[in-house]
């Protein structure tokens, strides 16, 4: 059973103790091109793993594009 998030305003099932990280890694994102910000504060990378999601938690992911 998992616990229920938003991210990017739609709801997401994930396990409890999951963690960021874990959640990029489910989404297939390249931790190197995005930032993440985690109940309205941004999570500094380093973070990441060790910031886990709480049953409600609201998760905004914005990828980087590069382009010229």
């Amino acid at each position: 059973m998992g616990i229920q998030i938003i991210v990017n305003g739609e709801e997401r099932t994930v396990p409890p103790g999951h963690t960021i990280l874990g959640l990029l890694c489910d989404l297939r994102l390249d931790p190197e091109r995005v930032a993440v910000e985690l109940d309205r504060r941004i999570v500094k990378q380093p973070q990441w793993g060790t910031t886990p999601l709480s049953p409600g938690a609201q998760v905004e992911i914005v990828q980087f594009v590069g382009g010229g």
